[in-house]
């Protein structure tokens, strides 16, 4: 399913707390990728179908530094084959002992257009990957070569990255604190309630931020409380 452009839009406005609840209400309680963090949580939302690599543990005899000599190395492929608009998943195990890509290829990736690039591991070059324009989720920096501990094999297949089941074509959002994954049947009915929440959301805070208490607005039990959102909604254009 192609991720529509309006259901991209909605979610680069939303959090992944909101999110996550919208998900939640669905029975769905383990989407937000484990002790991954955004090298620069200044930057954007990360909206993108999932393009997938799955690495293994090296093995010494199988991971010589020729292996990249190979342009089918499936490393070095999958950046060069993961789609404009995508979002690179790479499942490293939750191992950051070894990179699991540096600023040259993620500088590639940026450059072909693709909308991020998520591992449960670490990346070396870290510092020259936040300051790239393309945002990049790892668990912590890690300088020594992916070869030295992973070995990569498949591209584009069902993985598991920080304890999260990621099936390429998932719609991975990620923000500040983290990413999230939404199974793509359900990318355009939770976009258009995490924005319903959001607006909400917003309301509320601007209440509390006056002293209002949380009591009856939050949720709204009250029907005062309802009253004044709509109005809120009316008012603000939301």
């Amino acid at each position: 399913m192609a991720l529509n452009q309006q259901t991209k839009e909605q979610l680069q406005k939303v959090s992944t707390a909101t999110l996550c609840t919208a998900l939640f209400k669905r029975g769905l309680r383990n989407q937000f990728i484990q002790d991954v963090r955004p090298l620069d949580p200044r930057k954007g939302n990360m909206v993108g179908e999932a393009f997938t690599l799955r690495y293994i543990p090296a093995r010494e005899d199988l991971n010589p530094i020729t292996v990249f000599q190979d342009r089918n190395h499936p490393q070095r492929k999958a950046v060069e084959d993961c789609p404009p608009g995508a979002v690179m998943v790479i499942d490293s195990r939750k191992d950051a002992r070894a990179a699991s890509a540096g600023s040259i290829l993620v500088s590639r990736l940026m450059v072909r257009g693709v909308a991020g690039i998520v591992t449960d591991g670490g990346f070396r070059d870290s510092p020259e990957i936040a300051a790239l324009a393309i945002p990049a989720y790892h668990n912590r920096p890690s300088a020594p070569t992916n070869l030295t501990l992973h070995q990569a094999l498949d591209i584009n297949v069902p993985i598991g990255c920080g304890d999260v089941a990621v099936f390429p074509g998932d719609v991975m959002v990620g923000d500040g604190e983290g990413v999230i994954v939404i199974p793509a049947h359900l990318a355009d009915e939770i976009a258009k309630e995490a924005t319903e929440m959001t607006a909400f959301e917003d309301f509320v805070t601007e209440e509390v931020l006056k002293g209002r208490s949380i009591l009856g607005l939050y949720p709204p039990t009250d029907e005062q409380s309802k009253i004044d959102f709509e109005a809120w909604r009316a008012k603000t254009g939301r």
